[in-house]
Parts: C-alpha cells; structure tokens; sequence
C-alpha cells in the first residue's frame, strides 16, 4: 500500500545550507561576515524563511553564530577552539590507529584509497579547497577504521568548524608535496602495524595542524 510514496530526499534548504557551507569552507564568505537573509535570498532566488532556516543549520554545525540584536554571522575560530579541536580530533583518529588490526579490510582500503587521492590532488595542483578536501578524507578514513557510525560523524562536526580556515592553511602553505609525504608517512607506519609510533607522528602532525591553523586565522585575508 506504500507503492505510491515518495520523498524528496534534497530540500530546498539542504541545497541552500550546501551552497553557503561551500561558500564557508572555499573562503568567499570570511569569518565574521554578516549574513543577511534578504540578501541572500534574492542572490539564491529563495524565499526569506528557506535562508532563514538554513542559517539556523549553519549555526547549530557551528559555522555560523546568531547574536541578539545583530543577526547572524559567519563564526570567528578563536584560538581555544582551534587547540580544542586538534585535541579531539587526535583522541578521534588516535582510537581509529590502535583499531587498525581489529577493523576490516574495506575499511583498511579506504585509508588506501584516500591517500592515493591525495596524493593525486596534489599532483594536479587542485585549487586549495580540493585540497582541504581530500586532505580530510584521509583523517576520516582515520576514525573510520573504529566501525563507529557515531565517532565518524562526530569527527566530520569537529572538523567542520576547523575547515572554516582550513582551506586558507593550504593556501599560506604551498606544500603540497611536504604534505603527501607527511601523510604517506602515517600511513605506512600502519601497513607496518607500527601503531605506537603511528600514534606519536599523528600527534606531532596534528601540532603542526595546529599551528598552521593558528597563523591562517591571525592573517588577514587578502
């Protein structure tokens, strides 16, 4: 009796909170932009209330901060929150690294595959948002190697929030062959089953995310 169902599974304001995520994340809109919804709706040919709610998404991912009395704006990442979110993403990605023997092969391939992407991005000489991209894949597929639905998707909320300058940490840096090796070479202490030292080089490596990340958000944008 259920034939005739249907459900549109894109929104209007899914595509809309996607349109200003990769607005967000490829910095065309900076940290502590406004974000007015008679503007924006008319530039996306929507109605008001679809800005509305989309923004009200924004702000519970964390990309977007509603004030009283000014509205909402692109969120500012501060520097307790960048060395807040390094921190869990090494207790994410650590947990993942010890889960290397128990996970499956499938997800084994995924850390694989991830980094011959990268490292292929990078090649190509992608623009700096593929390379944020493919980048975090890796790291992803990271997490996923515990089998846990809920820390993966936890690990993407995290990672959302630092990408509002990852994207420009690529840019300033300019390395991307220092970066495949780095991330080669994380990936190889785990083919070697190494997991103690691949712990450790996660943990130097996310100290010099950390920093990175910290010297885009205090330069100002050109």
């Amino acid at each position: 009796m259920y034939e005739r169902l249907r459900v549109d599974r894109s929104t209007t304001v899914d595509r809309v909170v996607d349109a200003l995520r990769a607005a967000l994340f490829a910095g065309d809109l900076e940290p502590g932009t406004p974000l007015r919804e008679q503007p924006l709706a008319e530039a996306l040919g929507v109605a008001r209330s679809t800005v509305r709610e989309a923004m009200t998404m924004l702000v519970t991912e964390g990309l977007a901060v509603r004030e009283p009395n000014k509205g909402v704006s692109v969120a500012i990442l501060h520097p307790a929150a960048v060395a807040d979110i390094c921190r869990a993403r090494f207790v994410l990605e650590s947990a993942g690294i010890r889960a290397w023997f128990d996970a499956d092969e499938v997800a084994r391939e995924r850390v694989r595959e991830a980094m011959r992407t990268f490292a292929a991005t990078a090649k190509e000489g992608a623009d700096p948002e593929a390379m944020t991209e493919t980048h975090l894949a890796i790291h992803r597929s990271f997490v996923a190697l515990t089998g846990s639905e809920r820390l993966t998707a936890t690990a993407d909320s995290i990672t959302g929030e630092a990408r509002l300058a990852l994207a420009r940490v690529d840019a300033l840096r300019q390395d991307a062959k220092q970066q495949v090796a780095s991330h080669r070479k994380l990936v190889r202490l785990l083919e070697k089953g190494d997991l103690d030292e691949c712990v450790e080089e996660l943990r130097r490596h996310l100290a010099g995310a950390e920093e990175s990340l910290l010297e885009a958000i205090a330069t100002p944008p050109s």
